[in-house]
């Protein structure tokens, strides 16, 4: 859909399933599920929180974070990309900061300010303030800890996790940049535009003089459309060259698979645990890929940048977190997110039944073709239920 079409759509659909469509430059109203957050701690980046943290948790607790897009909201991006939707169904926290148009009259993040995107200062550190503050009053497991965002959104997530990286499990990034190559104005729109080359070690020393972190180092998804002309596809590339780099891996990949009719490229460590994917939604615009998850569940809703496309982002992404293998059963009981068959009674806001089995997450092949097998997977998993591995 273009710009245009998007935004009427949003002016023209006041409710959907009964919950109100932010308008562009409002913050999350009251039919949001999100709720605002004050006192949270120090914010030099005069951030908003807005948080959704459901009934029942999966344990041990998990807290997702969510950064929205230029001219976007907390609670229109968290509609349209159905964060808190499935936030409910598999039981984990969220936290969507939201930013200010005293900060950015495109209410974009400052993902190439250096006051903004140094660790200790602006913009990172009130993100950073935020996760510990919901972490602290709901028990939030410090290793179940993710960041996603979209463009904007997705190049503060470079930030966070080249910032914070101890503070993250994964992060996802959506049609974004990595970190460290621009400082000002200038350098971002070079980079969005064109997207110059640059050797692997170079993208990888910029995460690596962020901190004095030297590893393990958080897994990472990138997403980005072939059509994108806001931001250019090459800054997917050059994400996952920067995280290859610090994880040690190959640049040849490891798997190459279509899921739901797009390619994915997969890199995994010597015990079968995937590190780095990559998603390349063929054709698309600038924007958040929908579609249905693999249970037929449709999470979000088209509207500005949130694009259809077949392929749910959210719900694929929430399964790159190892989120999706939890969901209450009628009696309350739960499924552990490493159980391969989860209780299959959905929960009660489902619009869309669940189909009557849950098959395990597919694995990568080596080489095979889509739908193959991941041979080193399959032995980590035969392993740990054996109890060999943990």
């Amino acid at each position: 859909m273009s710009l245009a079409k998007n935004l009427a759509l949003l002016r023209h659909l006041p409710k959907v399933d009964g919950v109100r469509l932010a308008e562009f430059g409002r913050s999350a109203d009251v039919s949001s599920p999100l709720e605002e957050v004050t006192g949270f701690g120090d914010n030099p980046g005069n951030l908003r929180m807005f948080a959704f943290v459901p009934a029942k948790l999966q344990k041990p607790r998990a807290l997702v974070v969510v950064l929205h897009g230029c001219g976007q909201t907390a609670a229109a991006y968290d509609l349209g990309a159905g964060w808190s939707t499935l936030a409910k169904h598999y039981g984990f926290a969220l936290v969507m900061p939201e930013q200010q148009r005293a900060n950015n009259g495109n209410t974009c993040f400052n993902w190439f300010n250096p006051e903004d995107t140094a660790r200790g200062g602006g913009e990172a550190q009130s993100i950073r303030e935020m996760i510990a503050h919901i972490a602290e009053a709901h028990r939030i497991d410090p290793k179940r800890v993710f960041i996603t965002g979209l463009s904007a959104g997705g190049g503060m997530t470079s930030v966070m996790l080249a910032t914070y990286p101890e503070v993250f499990a994964a992060g996802a990034i959506i049609a974004g940049l990595p970190y460290g190559i621009a400082s000002n104005l200038r350098e971002a729109l070079d980079g969005m535009f064109h997207s110059p080359a640059r050797p692997e070690r170079e993208l990888g020393d910029f995460v690596r003089r962020a901190s004095n972190h030297r590893g393990p180092w958080p897994k990472i998804s990138v997403w980005h459309g072939s059509a994108d002309r806001t931001v250019n596809p090459g800054n997917a590339s050059d994400i996952v060259k920067q995280w290859l780099d610090l994880h040690d891996l190959p640049a040849v990949p490891m798997a190459e698979t279509i899921v739901d009719g797009y390619p994915r490229q997969a890199w995994w460590n010597k015990d079968g645990e995937t590190l780095v994917e990559s998603y390349a939604i063929t054709d698309m615009a600038h924007g958040t890929p929908l579609g249905l998850a693999d249970n037929d569940q449709r999470y979000g809703i088209e509207g500005a940048f949130l694009i259809e496309a077949g392929i749910s982002s959210s719900y694929h992404i929430a399964k790159f977190f190892s989120l999706t293998g939890w969901i209450p059963d009628a009696a309350g009981k739960k499924a552990g997110p490493g159980t391969s068959k989860p209780a299959l009674s959905p929960a009660p806001h489902l619009a869309r039944s669940i189909r009557a089995a849950v098959a395990e997450e597919p694995a990568e092949p080596k080489r095979e073709a889509a739908r193959g097998f991941d041979l080193g997977q399959i032995i980590t998993r035969a392993l740990t239920a054996a109890g060999l591995m943990k």
